[in-house]
């Protein structure tokens, strides 16, 4: 009766320790892919703030090369 009760607690214990090395294997499996996102928007992001700096750049004109206002 002891043994069997012993046994029914160890069982259910090795049932959660395999469902938790699942879950944990899961969520490592979704760290690695959220990180491995992270990269590629941070790469984009650099790309993108560079073409935004060159573009903000070639926009906007120099004092000099400026036409004066029609008032003027």
């Amino acid at each position: 009766m002891k043994n069997d009760k012993l046994s029914e607690q160890i069982e259910r214990l090795e049932t959660k320790v395999s469902f938790q090395e699942l879950t944990i294997e899961e969520l490592n499996q979704m760290v690695v892919q959220l990180q491995s996102d992270m990269a590629k928007i941070k790469e984009q992001l650099t790309l993108l703030s560079k073409k935004l700096q060159t573009t903000h750049a070639s926009i906007i004109a120099d004092a000099s090369e400026e036409t004066p206002p029609p008032h003027y």
